[in-house]
């Protein structure tokens, strides 16, 4: 079976951890942030970890196994 070519969306937007699991940004930190308050964008700031639904999908968008 030939390798896997990673998509280089999927790749400049999903992380692997250590551990294996997969990390992404969370949405709405792109603009008009003068409205939001500073403890929401704090949240948003933080990374977070991919729903396990979507998990199989987007590994094999990295070409990960």
């Amino acid at each position: 079976m030939p390798k896997l070519k990673t998509r280089r969306a999927a790749a400049k937007r999903f992380k692997l951890t250590g551990t294996g699991r997969i990390r992404r940004r969370k949405a709405n930190k792109g603009h008009l942030l003068t409205s939001k308050t500073r403890k929401r964008k704090r949240g948003l700031a933080q990374g977070d970890l991919i729903h396990p639904a979507d998990e199989k999908r987007i590994r094999r968008q990295l070409g990960v196994r």
